[in-house]
């Protein structure tokens, strides 16, 4: 029986095959909702505004219509995340 481990490297594997923005926003349309696709904005959003470093995290929320703790869970999530993907993330988000 397969993990979920094993369907989250499936799906990845199938998602980096994509090869258009067009293919890529169809594929997220069948598989997420739109409640699930605005989170994920909204996570994009903060984590971008992390990184350009010129709000506070106030005003990020205020920017965003997004609560505190969710700035507080981007801000941790970035926290461990691997130094090359930082610097990749780092060179395209600001």
């Amino acid at each position: 029986m397969k993990s979920e481990k094993d369907g989250w490297r499936e799906l990845m594997a199938l998602i980096v095959q994509l090869d258009s923005p067009e293919k890529l926003s169809d594929f997220f349309d069948l598989f997420l909702t739109i409640e699930e696709k605005e989170t994920l904005s909204s996570r994009f959003l903060i984590i971008r505004a992390l990184f350009e470093e010129k709000l506070t995290q106030r005003e990020i929320a205020a920017k965003y219509k997004v609560s505190i703790s969710q700035i507080t869970r981007g801000s941790n999530a970035l926290k461990i995340i691997d130094q090359d993907l930082r610097k990749f993330l780092k060179s395209k988000l600001k």
